[in-house]
């Protein structure tokens, strides 16, 4: 008689080394694999149980799949739970074995046991192929309208695994949508619209289909908004969430290139806006995806300020994901509604400072969008500010986003000059080879900036001495001249001997150099 499953979990537990555990596991898996061969052996779905607790441990359990065939064949429903368990978890769509269950799976559909079926619709609705889903595929349509509200729901979440593996087969089960999204199921209407923002999603065609279906939304979404408390479905304080962020989903896809659509629902993206509280995640959930809704769709100017201002509330958050999504979200948004995103800008320049190098990531990436001729000068001094004091991970990427901007929108090139000066200074080595050359070529074509030059690159090269020799190659290419570079390289070598000699000597030599 094999062991229970309870037992070989308390051996596991007990084991104080590595090799200890893989010791029971391989005792058990050939004692498994000896009870396979008996074809009466009354404990088959005690063994596959054992397997799948092994298989979460990550050891093979490959040997177990055909007992998992022969458990859902089994009339007995302690097996056959078992035996679909096996299925979803040991077996995937790309496994021969699979097709060895169509059959099963279609008789099991049509028993009368709700239980049973259930099992059945969610074996497919996982591990479902494409080929699985074609045969079956009048079966899931046919349970999708049944008195049973248990087996509805099941069936459109196998019809959502259908739309993906067979979107040519999904016409009969985009015409059930419409009545099932008035169902008073709880578990059918969430179902119901996944299944509806999986179809938007893959063809335009649907979108045209289901625009009719735009005031039944909103009338669901308004309903909520209006409902007050709802212990059922009521999470933080937030009346089904879940749903609302759904619908919302799916009238961003419906109105992506209707201005109809919007029109319909503008006063209510405006009243969830406004009206959903802000400080838990679940209210949050639902204002990041009224967001995403407004500005994902042609919506006025007022709705669009009021989504942009609920993102610059999402940067004052605690929550570092709440940090992110927000500062992801307005980098998308910037492009086309730059004015709105610019009130937030002294934020998002603090978020520089974020610990978390990801949201200084993004933080870098909207600031580079953000950047014009008016502010440029703010923001490189912003910039600079921290580039002093960036850890070396982030340094380059800060140093490449500040150069780029100062060559992009200098108001002049005096200060182009001073600035990339800096740079050169706090991150010399950091500085991309383009932008030097870049920075040259405009010292060379203005005559007016070249004696300016010399003098601010030798009062560098004065007072920043114990500089790396990069930073002074960087400067004799910067110079231009070929004489006056050879020259001063002799005095840069000088220099690095950190001698008062030589440093007086150079520091005489550079004035009659800059003005020969």
């Amino acid at each position: 008689m094999s062991q229970r499953l309870r037992e070989l979990i308390r051996q596991v537990r007990a084991c104080k080394t590595a090799a200890d555990e893989r010791d029971v596991i391989s005792k058990e898996s050939a004692s498994i694999r000896s009870a396979f061969k008996d074809d009466d052996n009354p404990y088959r779905h005690r063994n596959v149980a054992k397997l799948l607790f092994m298989h979460l441990l990550g050891y093979p359990t490959h040997f177990g799949q055909m007992e998992c065939v022969k458990l859902i064949a089994s009339p007995k429903f302690p097996e056959k739970r078992i035996g679909y368990l096996g299925l979803m978890l040991l077996l995937d769509e790309n496994v021969d074995v699979l097709m060895l269950v169509t059959n099963s799976l279609k008789q099991d559909l049509e028993n009368a046991n709700q239980y049973i079926a259930g099992l059945a619709l969610t074996s497919l609705s996982n591990v479902g192929s494409a080929d699985m889903m074609r045969d079956l595929s009048p079966e899931i349509e046919r349970m999708m309208t049944c008195s049973n509200g248990y087996l509805r729901k099941k069936a459109v979440l196998c019809a959502v695994r259908l739309a993906r593996k067979c979107p040519e087969l999904c016409e009969g089960v985009a015409s059930k949508i419409s009545a099932l999204l008035s169902d008073r199921n709880h578990g059918v209407l969430v179902s119901t619209l996944t299944l509806l923002e999986e179809l938007l999603g893959q063809d335009t065609d649907y979108t045209r289909q289901f625009k009719q279906l735009v005031p039944s939304l909103t009338r669901l979404l308004r309903n909520m908004m209006g409902s007050g408390y709802s212990p059922e479905h009521d999470v933080s304080g937030i009346t089904d969430p879940f749903v609302q962020v759904k619908i919302l989903r799916c009238l961003r896809l419906l109105g992506a290139d209707s201005t109809r659509v919007v029109d319909e629902c503008s006063d209510l993206l405006a009243l969830v806006a406004t009206n959903t509280e802000a400080t838990r995640n679940a209210g949050n959930a639902v204002l990041y995806e009224c967001v995403q809704c407004i500005v994902g769709v042609p919506s006025e100017s007022g709705l669009r300020v009021l989504a942009i201002n609920i993102l610059g509330r999402f940067l004052l958050n605690r929550d570092n994901n709440m940090r992110y999504v927000a500062l992801n979200t307005l980098a998308k948004v910037a492009p086309q509604d730059p004015t709105s995103v610019q009130r937030h800008r002294n934020t998002i320049v603090d978020c520089l400072k974020d610990p978390d190098v990801s949201i200084r990531k993004r933080a870098l990436e909207l600031i580079a969008l953000l950047a014009n001729e008016k502010n440029v000068r703010t923001l490189v001094k912003e910039m600079l500010n921290y580039l002093g004091t960036a850890d070396q991970e982030f340094k380059r990427s800060l140093t490449e986003k500040t150069c780029d901007m100062v060559q992009k929108f200098s108001p002049h090139k005096k200060w182009l000059l001073d600035t990339m000066l800096k740079i050169l200074i706090m991150a010399g080595e950091m500085v991309p080879d383009h932008v030097t050359a870049s920075l040259t070529n405009q010292i060379a074509s203005a005559e007016e900036l070249q004696i300016y030059a010399v003098h601010k690159f030798y009062n560098a090269l004065v007072s920043e001495q114990p500089k790396e020799q990069l930073l002074l190659v960087r400067i004799q290419t910067f110079l231009g001249f070929t004489a006056l570079k050879a020259k001063i390289t002799r005095h840069a070598n000088a220099l690095q001997l950190g001698s008062r000699t030589s440093d007086a000597k150079f520091t005489s030599a550079v004035p009659h150099i800059c003005l020969s």
